[in-house]
């Protein structure tokens, strides 16, 4: 296997943390709430995952686990942010601190531990194609992602449930005029991204690298931020955007195979420096922002 063929085996497994991590930020933020938590979510399920995992309980009841926690701590972060109309920014970072703690807490015994992952499945025909075939051949949650990535789009573009959220996200005082629960539809896109971030935590910890080391989150919670700015808010971009940076994140062992003579540390940072390179040139594009932009993002509703 060449270096081309191992980053396109690999881009959809290494994209999926962000991916599932970015789709429930999306959510959060088009209903115009700021949830900069992300990395501690993400971590308190990979956390729990990891332990329900390693004691038999089997990578569903895992997942379950990590979504259902990273959920309830991102509930905090709504009571807070939300019920008190505290700044959101302060209090999304805090809920991270607790997530990132919390984890290393239950983590403290499992460290350097493994468990088994999940097996790979093929596409027949597909997956047989000369140097593309490795895309076609991944774990169930890649293709489950994928699946949740068309329906995110599909709600959105055509149900009524995008279009509530959106207009929440855009003009919550109108919205809460014409008779839509705002501050319920927050709870509930909050509630979501929070679960999203579990399953990309339990999915790191169980399936991508199935092995348990403290901070192994390594950042992609604050890349599934950048990632829905990168995105700028379209479910399609942010999809492209976190296959760009599942290649990029395995770039770095492809140089490493090939024998090429460049520092670890430059290449574990590379899809760091992508991100604010990134960042900055659609920063540089103001239009598009505002095109896409939600307009009450991080602003607090009073009734």
């Amino acid at each position: 296997m060449n270096a081309t063929e191992f980053i396109l085996a690999g881009m959809l497994s290494a994209a999926t943390p962000f991916l599932l991590a970015a789709l429930g930020e999306l959510v959060v933020e088009r209903a115009g709430v700021l949830n900069l938590g992300v990395e501690g979510l993400m971590a308190l399920g990979a956390a729990l995952a990891f332990i329900v995992v390693y004691h038999g309980g089997g990578h569903l009841l895992g997942f379950v686990a990590a979504g259902l926690g990273s959920a309830v701590l991102s509930l905090a972060f709504a009571v807070i942010a939300l019920g008190f109309r505290a700044n959101q920014v302060a209090t999304g970072l805090a809920i991270g601190i607790l997530g990132q703690g919390l984890s290393a807490l239950f983590g403290k015994t499992y460290e350097s531990l493994t468990v088994k992952g999940l097996p790979k499945l093929a596409l027949p025909w597909l997956s047989e194609i000369r140097i593309v075939g490795g895309l076609f051949v991944q774990d169930i949650v890649v293709w489950l992602s994928l699946a949740t990535t068309l329906v995110i789009w599909a709600m959105f573009a055509y149900s009524k449930t995008g279009l509530v959220v959106r207009a929440v996200g855009e003009n919550p005082k109108a919205a809460h005029a014409i008779g839509y629960p705002v501050i319920a539809v927050r709870f509930a896109a909050v509630a979501f991204g929070g679960a999203m971030a579990g399953f990309a935590g339990a999915y790191a910890a169980v399936v991508y690298t199935p092995l348990w080391a403290d901070g192994m989150i390594a950042g992609r919670g604050w890349i599934a931020i950048a990632l829905v700015v990168f995105g700028t808010w379209l479910t399609g971009r942010i999809f492209l955007g976190a296959c760009l940076f599942g290649a990029v994140s395995l770039m770095g062992l492809a140089a490493q195979a090939s024998g090429m003579n460049v520092p670890s540390q430059l290449l574990a940072s590379l899809p760091y420096l992508v991100t604010i390179i990134v960042l900055g040139l659609i920063s540089a594009d103001s239009r598009l922002l505002k095109l896409n932009g939600v307009a009450s993002l991080g602003e607090p509703f009073d009734r």
